[in-house]
């Protein structure tokens, strides 16, 4: 995720936190290094964008900070003008709590969104040429080692001015040979696999990798709103302890999924 042009607090002072200023376009420029006036807890790192008058428009402060120039440049939002892109870590250097900051600045600067960034993030344009987000986004903890932790992507598009997610597009290349995940839940969840987690109810770290893959596949079932598949996915847990299973799994997502978290348990959703 880092970039070469960044600011770390993790052993400051350093040859890289000098501080960095970079001319950007339309007389905008961009500077990035130790925050002065610092407290410590989170606030060593700034980023702004100055314009030409010289007046802070956009800034940023965190435990950590990169100048994205990878995606700076590129146009995000569809109107032919290029933005700006930050990371920004919020979590005290915890891996928890980075985001992408993208900024325009047409007609007038402001912040379009922020990416959350809980795993890897990934940009690609499509055939029309609109830029579509690709979130690694995590499920429910405390299955399996932190290394295990189940994952499943979440696929974005911009559309006035906002994120808008548009997985189930992108659902028959995901359940393909060709994404390396898809690969993996193969590799783990076979009949024989599944049979030998049913029988002996071992979830432990023994069998880490087919509960990664178990939860990791039904969960990208619910991002592809195919919430039966999803269902018989996690059928397939241990009888034993699968209501404790759901239980957790559904605290997980009945943010963004409260149907589905509430089918879980043959609730009808609160409105």
């Amino acid at each position: 995720m880092l970039g070469k042009i960044s600011c770390h607090a993790w052993g400051m002072p350093k040859p890289e936190n000098a501080s960095y200023k970079k001319k950007l376009w339309d007389g905008y420029e961009i500077s990035l290094g130790p925050a002065h006036n610092s407290q410590g807890g989170g606030d060593e790192c700034t980023a702004a964008i100055y314009s030409s008058a010289g007046r802070v428009v956009f800034r940023t402060t965190g435990y950590n900070v990169v100048f994205d120039e990878n995606h700076t440049g590129q146009d995000f939002d569809g109107d032919g003008k290029p933005e700006v892109v930050f990371i920004t870590d919020t979590g005290g250097g915890n891996h928890c709590c980075w985001a992408y900051n993208v900024i325009s600045l047409f007609p007038n600067p402001h912040k379009l969104f922020d990416i959350d960034a809980p795993g890897a993030v990934q940009f690609e344009k499509d055939t029309q040429g609109k830029m579509v987000v690709w979130q690694r986004t995590p499920g429910p903890y405390g299955f399996t080692s932190m290394a295990g932790v189940p994952f499943a992507e979440k696929v974005l598009r911009i559309r006035d001015e906002k994120l808008v997610d548009a997985t189930p597009e992108f659902c028959s290349r995901i359940f393909s040979e060709g994404n390396e995940e898809y690969r993996f839940w193969n590799t783990n969840l076979t009949p024989e696999n599944l049979k030998l987690l049913q029988s002996t109810g071992n979830t432990s770290v023994d069998n880490e990798e087919i509960v990664s893959a178990l939860l990791s596949r039904a969960l990208q079932h619910v991002f592809c709103r195919q919430f039966d598949a999803a269902i018989t996915d996690l059928n397939l847990w241990p009888e034993a302890d699968r209501a404790k299973m759901k239980a957790q799994f559904s605290e997980s997502i009945k943010g963004d999924y409260p149907e589905f978290a509430a089918r879980l348990f043959d609730i009808t959703p609160q409105k």
